[in-house]
């Protein structure tokens, strides 16, 4: 497959991702770093003459070997992948996947959005643990707490955050005010 593009970065957009679906091996896959390190290399080298177009035709026809005779390793590696994704999301969303893999990974951790004790802020990637064991964690400024954990603000604190947030934004009380007047006096027709 030879990618023309008007715009190189696209077409090194366009070749990168077909090279990264097809050339999709891990360093767990391999039995040293130094050989996952010579597989990235190689990767590489080819990805950057495709996108130079420098020996198109003998880089096609390596690929092409390499899709015949690692079909099934690709396709492993692709659903893998996709496996990964759609246990990220989900955790994003607060409904955390557990297979047998993510269970064993976030055992005695949360992964997701408002399962953590309160105070905790940062999600987590599945299988990545949160800190824990560090005593009370710190709450935001403001009042007390909602019956979720989130904070609820006092009358006070919810004019501040506008003021604050107006200011900003770049706006003043004195410039709508002005503006108000223009307004009001443009509107006036004299004959």
């Amino acid at each position: 497959m030879v990618v023309t593009s008007s715009n190189p970065h696209n077409k090194e957009i366009v070749v990168r991702k077909r090279i990264a679906s097809i050339f999709n091996k891990r360093e767990e896959d391999f039995p040293s770093l130094k050989e996952y390190n010579d597989y990235l290399e190689e990767v590489e080298d080819m990805t950057f003459n495709l996108i130079d177009g420098i020996d198109v035709p003998a880089i096609e026809a390596k690929i092409a070997k390499y899709q015949e005779e690692n079909a099934e390793q690709i396709m492993i590696n692709r659903a893998r992948k996709a496996e990964e994704l759609a246990a990220a999301l989900a955790a994003s969303k607060g409904h955390p996947a557990q297979n047998d893999t993510d269970a064993a990974l976030s055992q005695g951790s949360q992964a997701g959005f408002g399962t953590g004790t309160q105070g905790q802020y940062a999600p987590t990637v599945a299988g990545q643990p949160r800190p824990t064991g560090m005593g009370p964690q710190p709450l935001p400024l403001g009042g007390g707490h909602d019956m979720h954990g989130y904070a609820v603000d006092d009358e006070e604190m919810i004019k501040l955050r506008a003021e604050r947030g107006g200011r900003a934004g770049g706006w003043s009380v004195e410039i709508s005010r002005k503006r108000a007047l223009e307004e009001a006096f443009s509107s006036i027709w004299v004959s």
